[in-house]
């Protein structure tokens, strides 16, 4: 890739890739034919893709092995997203709330379990909060839910490794990639139809990104 930032490098000759919002059997099968290396899971309940702990733990019975599985949280307590890490069904949280640098220290006391941090970039001052993060991973989000993308120009300097998230599409992850060098991108609304997973979007999404090498 050419005109890479320091976003984080990517594990292997491909960026990792995360389908989140995954809630269908459906959505499971198609996942199991393109083997991401996440799928996420979202435990807000204003969600409008939000899955009980129950339901998860049904998807994930059918995932394939080797699919890692994420639950994305906002403002949750921090036992209660402890116990689901502990458990197994979810090998990493994703905070997607106002959750500080206290908040990650007392999960880190409850639990070893990689922790992601998401950010809502949209200016300088945003990157500069993604840069003092402890999570293990930082997200860089144009907003929750949004589908727009924000401006990728905006990134660098970061130390942790990066998932790259909002408003990317199969047209468009292509493009992320030659500007930018993240760890993982991840993609939800992007590969929806009317508001439900389109495995043929789903599938187009990962060709884009393991073609872009």
């Amino acid at each position: 890739m050419t005109q890479t930032t320091n976003a984080g490098s990517c594990r292997t000759s491909f960026c990792s890739i995360k389908f989140c919002g995954l809630t269908r059997p459906e959505d499971i099968r198609a996942a199991n034919g393109l083997m991401p290396d996440y799928i996420g899971f979202v435990f807000a309940p204003r969600s409008r893709r939000y899955v009980s702990p129950q339901k998860a733990a049904d998807l994930k019975a059918a995932l394939a092995p080797g699919i890692r599985t994420v639950g994305v949280f906002l403002n949750e307590a921090a036992e209660t997203v402890a116990a689901l890490l502990n458990d197994g069904l979810i090998h990493m949280a994703q905070l997607h709330g106002s959750e500080d640098g206290e908040y990650i220290k007392r999960l880190r006391g409850l639990t070893d379990r990689s922790l992601i941090q998401a950010f809502c970039i949209k200016t300088e001052a945003d990157l500069a909060a993604a840069r003092q993060s402890t999570a293990d991973y930082i997200l860089l989000d144009s907003g929750a839910g949004t589908g727009r993308t924000f401006d990728w120009r905006l990134i660098h300097d970061l130390q942790a490794p990066c998932f790259l998230a909002g408003g990317l599409t199969p047209g468009n992850v292509g493009e992320a990639l030659k500007l930018l060098s993240p760890y993982g991108v991840d993609v939800s609304s992007g590969i929806e139809t009317d508001g439900v997973k389109d495995p043929d979007k789903m599938a187009a999404f990962a060709a884009a990104v393991r073609n872009s090498g």
